[in-house]
């Protein structure tokens, strides 16, 4: 049979963690692994940074068009960080499922709420912990990327986001990265192959049901 003929929907995969945790690392891996998984662009009011591309990194709009596109309900979810909003635009996504194509968002767990409040049946939550949460320190100081005062608000926040956990539909312990990254694989390529997600499956069975030998 074609490919056509064997057109799945395609999932969302909303991947979080507390800072540190190893999301991002994962999610860049599995999208680099994986030519059908792209990595969701989200609508920004901030202006761009050197060497950043208008539908590469972000799509890039002023305030003004957020909140129109916020009015319109043109956003699976969008918040304010630091000043700036964001936002997972609603219409580039469908399309990309209904074209059999996967997204993946690295996203907190407000973000994943909003995503699976408005498509629960695409979305797949995936949670990543650290081992411990002296670990998550030692992870956050080893990047050197923040002041100590920045680190320590990260690690505040990541017992409330922790306490998230429960509502995600898988959990992974991000102690090895080969075993987390092969764990997360494993979740992506059974999720692909969940039967809702291939309505072709009815008229392939029911060619074999016909077949009389």
């Amino acid at each position: 049979m074609s490919n056509e003929a064997h057109r799945r929907r395609g999932l969302m995969l909303l991947i979080s963690s507390p800072s540190g945790a190893g999301k991002t690392s994962l999610s860049r891996r599995l999208v680099a692994d994986h030519a059908d998984l792209a990595l969701s662009i989200s609508a920004t009011t901030r202006q761009p940074r050197p060497g950043e591309e208008n539908g590469r990194e972000y799509l890039f709009v002023d305030r003004a068009g957020f909140d129109a596109m916020v009015e319109a309900g043109e956003f699976l979810e969008w918040a304010n960080v630091h000043e700036h909003r964001y936002g997972s635009p609603r219409t580039p996504i469908m399309a990309a499922l209904d074209k059999g194509r996967d997204v993946l968002f690295d996203i907190d767990w407000q973000g994943a709420a909003q995503i699976n409040e408005h498509a629960p049946d695409d979305c797949v939550r995936v949670f990543i912990l650290p081992p411990s949460m002296a670990d998550l320190s030692r992870r956050l100081h080893a990047r050197a990327q923040d002041h100590e005062d920045v680190i320590q608000r990260r690690l505040g926040r990541a017992y409330d986001e922790i306490a998230q956990w429960g509502v995600y539909d898988y959990v992974i312990i991000n102690e090895d990265f080969d075993r987390a990254y092969a764990e997360l694989a494993h979740i992506y390529h059974a999720e692909r192959l969940r039967r809702a997600r291939n309505p072709w499956l009815k008229t392939f069975v029911q060619t074999l049901l016909d077949e009389r030998l």
